[in-house]
């Protein structure tokens, strides 16, 4: 099973962090294994040139902690060590980092801790290894003082130096550099080597790679980090439409809930508009469930193809269609949502299609060209495809891969647990209880996407936190109800969710 590649950007790494420590890894461990990691490395450098002193530049980050950490397992292998802190104390943020920068300070034997808050007092140091901690792989824009300072002084120096996960002034997902970037000869990089090392190898000397405990579920299960990635800042002269918006077709004479249920979650994310396309009595009967919902009102008795020329100026508009909630099975149906398949791919706009939009879509199974998502359900994977699914959870995850690169879309199989794919990556979600087999969360679950998607997110990232929101939104509203919900209550529980989805590790490490 193909799932991630072999470097990551500084933005994947955040996320595998996030999720590390949902699963109970806490971030004071990693700095721990990370500074550890960075020690033994010094250490044998040390050895080969027969060293026994060692600078350590730290700045008021992580980054700066790692290299904290290092300086006290250096001390306790005989080294003497001299630690500098380049910035301001009280700009140490990290209780992680405080906790290390306070345990420096009261080793007064070995280590000699040294704080340098603006560039008119950087020292010289005359030791043959320096250490850089000073910035790591969350960095961005041109170096500042007293840091800029301090890289310029450490590549004066004739010394060996040796850069934490990344060097300073290096951009780790680029490799581009920040007005100035220490020239490493040894690079300790953590769990997978940052893209930017390896563009820009001639600032980073030789790459180690350095384990440091972080768990491969962190990059295979879905998690906080795969919702703090998409969530987009909202600045004050935003406008409306800035956050998307988004056209449901679905609803019939028999199904009006589904397409409401998908609308009001698509506007609990933070879209601007939401606009659902349904039959008039449909939508009227839709318009009377929230003053929230906007519904257009479509001729005939279920969507057919006259009602294309209605959609088109909304169309234009939109920033992602959904197809499928409520929609039916009429024959008439079927025919329109493959020419609205067609008329979609034109305009380039991403596309979801959710329950019978997947069946009529099953009609002319075929790559787009435009970005889609599919939800099915394991009964519909078959459907559309005419292979029924392993038990295997690692044999159906490569299935479901395949059939996605096949497709050129991204598949999120719903099940007990769930199967997110882009033909290339392959994410497992396990949040999620039996009370969610009540009939209507699968809409709130086509709504989180389709909500993510019109707000520009990419579609296997948008399918990922979608699927670990919706679970969680339904663990938290069984702590509290039972196994007595209804899909609504989902809906109570996303807002608080997206503002802190590390809410939900409470209850998996109970």
């Amino acid at each position: 099973m193909k799932t991630f590649p072999e470097t990551v950007t500084a933005e994947e790494m955040a996320v595998i962090e996030q999720n590390t420590e949902y699963l109970g890894v806490s971030m004071g461990q990693l700095m721990e294994c990370a500074g550890r990691a960075v020690a033994e490395k010094v250490a044998e450098k040390a050895s080969e040139l027969g060293e026994k002193e060692i600078t350590i530049f730290a700045g008021t980050g992580r980054n700066g902690g790692d290299g904290m950490v290092a300086a006290r397992h250096l001390s306790a292998k005989g080294f003497k060590v001299q630690v500098y802190l380049i910035g301001v104390e009280e700009k140490i943020m990290d209780e992680n980092v405080k906790r290390n920068w306070k345990i420096l300070k009261k080793l007064k034997n070995t280590v000699k801790t040294f704080v340098v808050t603006d560039s008119t007092n950087i020292p010289q140091p005359s030791t043959k290894i320096i250490v850089d901690a000073m910035l790591g792989t969350g960095a961005k824009g041109k170096l500042r003082q007293p840091i800029l300072q301090a890289v310029q002084i450490l590549n004066k120096r004739d010394c060996f130096r040796v850069s934490v996960d990344v060097p300073t002034g290096l951009d780790a997902s680029t490799g581009e550099i920040m007005g100035e970037v220490v020239k490493a000869n040894l690079t300790i990089t953590f769990h997978k080597p940052k893209t930017g090392l390896v563009k820009t190898k001639e600032n980073v000397g030789e790459i180690f790679v350095a384990d440091i405990g972080i768990p491969p579920e962190a990059e295979l299960y879905t998690g906080p980090g795969d919702v703090k990635k998409i969530l987009k800042p909202r600045p004050p002269t935003a406008h409306k439409g800035d956050f998307g918006r988004l056209l449901i077709v679905g609803g019939s004479e028999t199904f009006t809930g589904a397409p409401a249920l998908a609308g009001l979650t698509a506007l609990r994310v933070g879209v601007d508009l939401v606009w659902i396309a349904a039959p008039t009595q449909t939508a009227q009967t839709i318009a009377t469930y929230s003053p929230n919902l906007i519904t257009l009102k479509l001729k005939g008795k279920h969507f057919n193809l006259e009602n294309l020329d209605e959609l088109k100026p909304y169309l234009e508009r939109a920033t992602t269609v959904l197809v499928g909630p409520g929609l039916g099975v009429e024959e008439e149906t079927f025919k329109a949502v493959q020419k609205l398949v067609e008329e979609v791919e034109k305009l380039g706009l991403p596309l979801l299609l959710d329950a019978d939009g997947l069946k009529a879509y099953s009609q002319n199974l075929r790559k787009t060209e435009t970005p889609m998502v599919l939800t099915p359900h394991q009964a519909e994977y078959t459907m559309l495809t005419g292979e029924k699914l392993p038990e295997n959870l690692e044999e159906k995850a490569e299935k479901v891969r395949v059939t996605a690169k096949k497709l050129g879309c991204t598949i999120l199989l719903k099940g007990w647990v769930d199967v997110i794919s882009d033909g290339v990556k392959v994410k497992l979600n396990w949040t999620g209880n039996p009370g969610m087999t009540v009939g209507g969360t699968g809409d709130v679950l086509a709504g989180l996407v389709a909500g993510f998607l019109a707000q520009g997110t990419k579609p296997m990232d948008a399918a990922v936190a979608a699927a670990f929101l919706n679970g969680a939104a339904g663990d938290l509203a069984v702590k509290k109800k039972g196994y007595h919900i209804v899909p609504t209550d989902l809906l109570e529980e996303i807002p608080n969710l997206i503002q802190n989805p590390l809410k939900h590790k409470e209850l998996i490490l109970e």
